[in-house]
């Protein structure tokens, strides 16, 4: 296992975060594939980096094209973010956490799927009201994804996750919450980690590049650029989507 590399024979395409720009993830995708008919290699991933849903128009259309991801010869890996977390704790205590998620982008995921969030109102009744709508509203396929992304993916010398790693904690004793929150701890250290890690989570306009991470978190839902990262052997490169801001 070479420290920063896929393994032999495989090309990694990693997505960063789409936050409901389905429009965009349609033009990355057939990047993707365009690109992916060009490799020898043996074994192909996608890796989505995580915060599928909130702030862009359409979380709901983001999902389902997700669900029928049918790039032929690639593998799709799901990744779970913090966006997703807080729509899943909505849904199970929405009483606690729901005006923060709603703040956070929720209400434009809730709109996508036909449930409408009066901003004036965000008491425990109201959000309690909300998460039934949303449960009702919400395809069990589409509940069904959320449940099932990883919280991380480890690919030979890479490792790949939402947010980050706690530095100096062990991969395997590393808190659920890091991975899908952690930002000024991980993103200040410079020394190397186990595993040369991939993420999402944190803006830059261009993706980061540091001698133990690359951030490919380019602001899709504001920014109309969606990043991808293309892993094979020593190369290292990047496809971009060129869409209108929101």
């Amino acid at each position: 296992m070479e420290y920063g590399r896929p393994p032999a024979g495989t090309r990694v395409y990693a997505i960063g975060d789409i936050h409901g720009r389905a429009d965009l993830l349609d033009s990355m995708l057939a990047l993707v594939a365009a690109d992916a008919r060009g490799s020898a290699a043996s074994r192909k991933i996608a890796v989505f980096m995580g915060d599928y849903v909130d702030r862009g128009p359409d979380s709901r259309g983001v999902i389902e094209r997700l669900l029928q991801f049918n790039i032929p010869g690639i593998e799709p890996i799901y990744l779970k973010g913090n966006h997703e977390a807080m729509m899943l704790t909505f849904l199970d205590r929405p009483w606690e956490t729901g005006p923060g998620w709603v703040w956070n982008g929720g209400a434009t995921a809730m709109a996508s799927y036909g449930v409408s969030c009066n901003s004036d109102d965000l008491g425990p009744l109201a959000m309690i009201d909300l998460a039934r709508a949303l449960d009702r509203a919400l395809p069990d396929s589409h509940l069904e994804f959320l449940t099932r992304t990883v919280l991380s993916w480890d690919e030979g010398g890479l490792m790949f996750v939402h947010a980050g790693i706690r530095p100096g904690v062990p991969l395997l004793l590393q808190d659920p919450h890091d991975l899908m929150w952690i930002r000024d701890e991980f993103l200040a250290w410079e020394a190397p980690h186990e595993r040369f890690v991939i993420h999402g989570h944190s803006i830059t306009p261009e993706p980061e590049i540091r001698a133990n991470r690359i951030g490919i978190d380019t602001g899709a839902w504001k920014s109309g650029r969606l990043t991808a990262l293309v892993l094979e052997g020593d190369e290292r490169r990047f496809l971009h989507t060129d869409g209108p801001p929101c």
